[in-house]
């Protein structure tokens, strides 16, 4: 750990939750989110209104970062921002605010990889949360992105594995939306598969080859399979929704594991970090713990405030990269589009 007092203060602007962290020497000083309600109404979340909100957001929810970690500007010695993946008006709030901030404060500016981050957030300074050790797997599921990744370094990371259609997150979502459940529906039918029989009914399971994964013919399957049972009875999905729930959620899960357990097979390693909105799901969380015990493997999962977009996984991946003086110049841009 460095001598001196590195404090990042981190920017979060990827989706519709604007973020500001303060980090210091690694340890979370504050981790502020403002969450966009506006997009409810619409089942999903609308771009125009995200980067509209950013905008609102972003002066208030930085001011409250500093006020609460009892961090003066001056004394910021580096802004951490996410470039990218991400919505693209979203991106430019954070990307915009923190090179003006940057530049007008002279201290370094720092792009961060929002999945990169993700990853990373398992390095935060944390009291009861081991850390894992190079090499591990990553697997990072959320709204927009499945992915597995080797994990050779704090930036040395290889995909090895990604979902070639829709994301985890989003065959959660309108499995939701198709059985008439309110946007976000995926902690949703978290919540109900607790209360269901998982063996119900029976949902294929995608056939993709290698590490690889496909949610469309899933979501697809869902779809005809709610249609068919209301047309026999139009209140099938109010009379059996803890079971429907139960049963999305176990064959979800059944796809996501199945990779894994192949990944560990073909790399050897048997450490595994998940990440991203969807590691908040119950179910997830407990067949990673089951894991452990069945198969060996030593499981790293998350707090719950890290596993949603927060700026304190950008602040962590900020500071390992001003360790390795990894700066970013103003003629940086944002990628909607940003592979490792």
């Amino acid at each position: 750990m460095p001598e001196q007092k590195i404090n990042i203060l981190a920017i979060e602007s990827s989706c519709d939750d604007t973020a500001a962290a303060v980090l210091c020497n690694g340890k979370i000083l504050s981790n502020i989110v403002a969450t966009q309600k506006v997009h409810v109404q619409y089942g999903g979340v609308v771009p125009e209104l995200a980067s509209r909100a950013h905008q609102q957001n972003i002066v208030p929810v930085i001011h409250q970062a500093l006020a609460t970690a009892n961090i003066d500007k001056k004394d910021i010695s580096a802004i951490a921002f996410t470039r990218g993946p991400g919505l693209m008006g979203s991106l430019l709030v954070g990307t915009s605010f923190a090179k003006s901030l940057a530049m007008g404060l002279n201290i370094p500016l720092i792009e961060v990889n929002h999945m990169q981050a993700h990853i990373l957030a398992h390095f935060i300074e944390e009291e009861g949360y081991d850390k894992p050790e190079f090499p591990f797997l990553a697997m990072t599921i959320s709204g927009g992105h499945t992915q597995i990744v080797k994990v050779s370094d704090y930036f040395e990371m290889e995909v090895i594995g990604e979902t070639t259609d829709d994301a985890v997150g989003e065959a959660f979502d309108k499995s939701a939306k198709i059985m008439g459940l309110p946007y976000p529906g995926g902690p949703l039918i978290d919540k109900y598969a607790k209360e269901g029989n998982p063996k119900a009914f029976k949902f294929p399971k995608p056939k993709v080859d290698g590490l690889n994964f496909s949610f469309s013919g899933f979501k697809t399957a869902v779809l005809y399979f709610i249609q068919k049972e209301t047309k026999n009875d139009p209140d099938f999905v109010e009379k059996n929704l803890k079971d429907i729930c139960a049963s999305i959620q176990y064959t979800i899960i059944g796809i996501l594991m199945d990779k894994l357990k192949k990944a560990v097979k073909e790399t050897g390693i048997s450490q595994v970090a998940i990440g991203g909105g969807v590691s908040a799901n119950s179910g997830i969380r407990q067949a990673l713990v089951d894991a452990e015990k069945k198969w060996g493997w030593k499981c790293f999962v998350p707090k719950f405030e890290y596993t949603t977009d927060n700026a304190a996984m950008i602040g962590i991946a900020g500071y390992y990269k001003y360790l390795q003086k990894d700066f970013a110049d103003l003629s940086i841009t944002a990628q909607s589009r940003y592979k490792f």
